[in-house]
């Protein structure tokens, strides 16, 4: 994985905006909600679908160790996904997403280039419309250099360019040799 991609996957473990559930009962409901029927359910756990509907109505209060493991393994494996999946979607279209980063910039202006970029410590919101960009280059397997194009480029509109308030004549921005970089969506 790069640079741009295990900043994604710190981002979207480091902020779980709901505990799963604790309870069997609550973890079954979540279960079956997933896979849609008890059978399902009961196969996925190797228990009997008779043994799925005590825990959803509670006429068993506890399963065995080994069934109470695979119950919670399950439930955390298809918990985080839809958490991320939500996080994702708002910043992808209304939240935007934060960068902080100290990297060596370098940039092409109308007046020339410079190829002894400075480093910067930055930390910018760009708009949602960058999010979706990155979260969709992600998804379609993008290198981590093309993510950091589209990391450049919002950091040219917003920061640089400070929304079409200056530095119009620049064309490029390149982000080089990163120290760190985080996002926050």
């Amino acid at each position: 994985m790069g640079e741009i991609e295990d900043a994604i996957e710190r981002a979207d473990r480091e902020a779980f905006t709901k505990d799963p559930p604790k309870t069997l009962k609550g973890q079954i409901g979540f279960l079956l909600k997933q896979f849609g029927s008890a059978k399902a359910v009961a196969q996925e756990l190797g228990v009997t679908a008779d043994s799925v509907n005590r825990y959803r109505r509670g006429a068993r209060k506890h399963a065995r160790s080994d069934v109470a493991a695979k119950i919670d393994d399950a439930v955390k494996a298809r918990w985080q996904p839809l958490v991320r999946k939500r996080r994702q979607k708002q910043a992808a279209a209304s939240g935007g997403i934060t960068v902080e980063t100290r990297a060596r910039f370098g940039y092409t202006s109308s007046a020339g280039s410079t190829d002894d970029g400075r480093f910067r410590r930055l930390t910018v919101h760009l708009p949602a419309a960058y999010a979706q960009r990155l979260f969709d280059a992600r998804d379609a397997g993008a290198s981590d250099q093309d993510m950091r194009g589209i990391i450049a480029e919002g950091l040219k509109e917003v920061y640089f360019q400070d929304g079409g308030g200056r530095a119009m004549g620049l064309s490029d921005v390149e982000i080089n040799d990163i120290d760190y970089l985080d996002l926050d969506f």
